[in-house]
């Protein structure tokens, strides 16, 4: 019989029943942009794009503007008041928060830097590739000259890529106009804010406790399944991680030997990752403040005015030979459907790796449905999170299917998975 624990914060471990298969495995390391995003992409999605790079180049004046408000009010105050916070520093503490939101600015100006913006010819294929890495439509080498390419005020174009490949989105010029003309409202700003807190997560010293609670029982977890494995033979095992966010636990699956593929939907998380994977070669060479936001629940100001230096590895430092690539779209339309003869995707995971993705369902049912038909015969999903249904009470009309931790386990067992191990943190 199983081990079973019951947790609220969980982490489980399916396998998927059936005998075990060997397949071989295409080496791959890019990001792959799907076409969602991709120069076919429609117009909403487009703009959504440009809207999110003009989020990120906006944030000092939205920041800044936010902190100027604290010095307005306090000169609603009576004089007598003025003088106490006078006394305490406060006047100083927000120029401290401005000189720490326009470092954040500059930090947040290099991950959409390379945003540049090229001629619809820019889709052409590289040519006389034989390093054996796939070239997927739309890319060029990283070494040809991007700056010979045609000029069109038809289209832009936006280069996504990791290492070795070069991903290219193209943009209308109506939704770089609609860029333009775009104001960020606090829903987008809180997105960005999230993310410069993901970087600390993901990224940084002050994160490692927080990885060791999340993604170390996930890596434990794989290792054990796949412990009659040598290192050398791992790169022949596929691992999925959906909702890969900035990408540090598909990293570490990858610097472990494995095949990793990450997958993610939010453009914030896609730039962001982009730029810290392929951009950035050096460790603690980037500098930003995730706490100047808000002045809430602070001990003291060092605690609003801490600076956060990432990353705390280096993102070149992979295994020779390392095969690990993220796709971007949206993690039904990618693995849900066998649309790609080229990218096939029944059967052909021998582990997911789920971390806080689950409850990002609309339809959980769909989730684990396709967890299981694309997972080998043997293979093993590997989660942990809770169950904060993200779309429970939506104001968008968007279906929900909000499930108990009884009734995911039930609901796993009758689409096919057996239970092996369960584990409580």
């Amino acid at each position: 019989m199983p081990q079973v624990v019951e947790p609220g914060l969980h982490a489980i471990t399916y396998s998927r029943r059936h005998g075990t298969k060997t397949r071989g495995h295409r080496r791959r390391y890019f990001y792959k942009v799907d076409a969602q995003v991709d120069a076919e992409a429609t117009v909403p999605e487009q703009r959504h794009f440009a809207n999110v790079i003009s989020t990120f180049r906006n944030y000092a004046q939205y920041t800044l503007s936010a902190n100027n408000r604290r010095r307005k009010d306090i000169y609603t105050l009576p004089k007598a008041d003025q003088e106490l916070l006078s006394q305490l520093g406060y006047k100083q503490k927000l120029d401290a928060a401005d000189k720490a939101i326009l470092a954040n600015a500059d930090f947040l100006a290099k991950i959409v830097e390379d945003t540049q913006m090229f001629g619809d010819e820019a889709d052409g294929e590289e040519g006389g590739n034989t390093s054996g890495e796939i070239n997927p439509p739309h890319s060029l080498s990283r070494d040809e000259d991007l700056g010979s390419l045609p000029p069109n005020d038809s289209s832009g174009v936006v280069l996504l890529s990791y290492r070795r490949q070069v991903h290219l989105i193209v943009i209308p010029t109506r939704a770089l106009i609609l860029m333009e003309r775009f104001r960020p409202a606090e829903f987008d700003m809180d997105k960005l804010r999230s993310t410069l807190k993901q970087f600390v997560r993901d990224w940084s010293e002050e994160g490692e406790a927080e990885r060791e609670t999340c993604y170390k029982p996930i890596k434990e977890a794989l290792l054990q399944h796949f412990a009659n494995v040598t290192p050398e033979e791992r790169r022949k095992l596929r691992v999925l991680v959906p909702g890969a966010g900035l990408g540090r636990l598909a990293y570490d699956i990858a610097k472990l030997g494995f095949a990793c593929q990450g997958n993610e939907f939010s453009h914030y998380m896609l730039l962001s990752s982009f730029f810290i994977l392929n951009k950035t070669d050096g460790i603690k060479c980037h500098t930003f403040y995730p706490y100047v936001h808000s002045f809430s629940n602070a001990p003291n100001k060092a605690s609003i005015l801490q600076g956060v230096s990432i990353p705390d590895v280096s993102p070149s430092d992979l295994p020779a030979g390392s095969n690990f690539s993220l796709v971007a779209g949206d993690f039904e339309e990618i693995y849900g459907s066998e649309s790609d003869p080229d990218e096939p995707q029944h059967g052909q995971w021998d582990a997911i790796s789920t971390c806080f993705f689950i409850d990002t369902a609309k339809n959980i049912v769909n989730y684990l449905r396709i967890i299981h038909r694309i997972l080998a015969p043997g293979g093993v999903w590997i989660n942990l999170g809770p169950l904060l249904w993200h779309w429970e009470n939506n104001t968008s009309n968007d279906p929900s299917v909000e499930l108990d931790l009884e009734e995911l386990k039930s609901l796993a067992r009758r689409i096919g998975f057996e239970f092996s191990v369960r584990v409580s943190h």
